[in-house]
Order: C-alpha cells, then structure tokens, then sequence
C-alpha cells in the first residue's frame, strides 16, 4: 500500500525526517519496534498510536509520561488528524501531519498544459506552520508551550533543615566542651557521661 500520509519531524532528534505511514494501526514511541521510531529521551517506548479509520488516521496518546498535543492542545481522547495538523511529543519533539505526493505521479509541465477559458482559482495560502512535501532547511519554531512551574521536593526540605539542626547541635557542644562549660550550661548531662561537676 502507498503512503498516503506521513510525518515530516520539525523539531526533535531528526529535524525533517520524514515518516511514511502505510500501516493501518502505527505505534509512535521511543521502542525501535515500533512503526514509526523516535530516539528521544523525552519520548515514551510506547507513546500514542494512529489508527486508519476510513480516509484519515486517528491518533491516541497512550498513556505517556510527556503527553501527545495536536494544534498545542494536549490529547485527552482520540482525534482525527487533517492535513497541515502539527502534533508534538512532549515539549520538544513535534511533526506535521501531511498528505503524501507520490513520486511516480505524471507531471504536466506548463508548455503542454492545455488553454483555458476560465480563470485558474489559486488556492488559499498555507499556514506559515504548515508544508507540503519538502523537507525544510532548518526546524520551523515551535509555538510556546506554558512552563511548568516545579515544586521545590518536600524530601530536600527536611533533609536541608535536618543538616541545619545537626550542624547547630554539633557547634553547640564544640563550643561547650571548648570552654569547659559543661557544669554551667548542662549539669544534668555530666553525670550521665560520667563526670563529675
């Protein structure tokens, strides 16, 4: 079966590698088994799966650490992909979706194309994020996606305030046992160490 999409990676290990998607179920993931494999930290083994479902495929995260977004909207369900679609693994890795052109296709060249009466519409611009067939020079910006605020670990707290306190003891009874005032400031503490006030 010819491909009749395929991803063209914008951002990511391989900016403008282009993934032909011929299979009607495709697993995207970091696992080199997978139909289309990314090799990226920031991607799960198995991370979303795009499923053939009459003209178009549809795409599901499964479950991964870093998400699945379509359009910069984070897949909570399955989505049906259009062409032009941008679909982003995570924050840093992010392809377009497009229709594939096959190279073996008959070209007209415009000395032979034939006379018209009408006027030829042109067709709408595509969006600056989107193209078609051509690999880039260079990776297209990716649109900013919202930091994410990180939470100081409640663990490195008490253990920074457990190194405090044992460092204050520490001193504490440096300086105590420097200038021999063991009597005067703990004199319930010398017997018990066997000494003698």
């Amino acid at each position: 079966m010819a491909a009749q999409f395929q991803f063209v990676m914008r951002s990511g290990p391989n900016p403008g590698k282009v993934y032909q998607l011929e299979a009607s179920e495709i697993v995207i993931g970091r696992d080199s088994n997978n139909g289309v494999a990314i090799n990226d930290g920031e991607i799960s083994r198995k991370h979303a799966k795009l499923s053939l479902h009459g003209a178009a495929y549809v795409i599901q995260d499964l479950g991964s650490t870093n998400g699945t977004f379509v359009n910069g909207q984070r897949l909570t369900g399955t989505q049906v992909l259009n062409p032009g679609d941008s679909v982003s693994f995570g924050e840093n890795i992010s392809a377009v979706y497009e229709a594939a052109s096959d190279p073996n296709a008959t070209v007209i060249s415009s000395a032979q194309a034939p006379k018209t009466a009408a006027p030829v519409r042109k067709q709408a611009a595509a969006p600056a994020a989107a193209y078609s067939g051509q690999v880039p020079a260079g990776p297209l910006p990716v649109a900013a996606v919202p930091a994410k605020k990180k939470k100081f670990p409640v663990w490195l707290i008490i253990l920074i305030i457990f190194v405090v306190v044992l460092c204050a003891c520490v001193g504490f009874f440096l300086i105590i046992d420097q200038f021999k005032l063991w009597c005067q400031v703990l004199p319930f503490l010398v017997p018990l160490i066997g000494g003698t006030c």
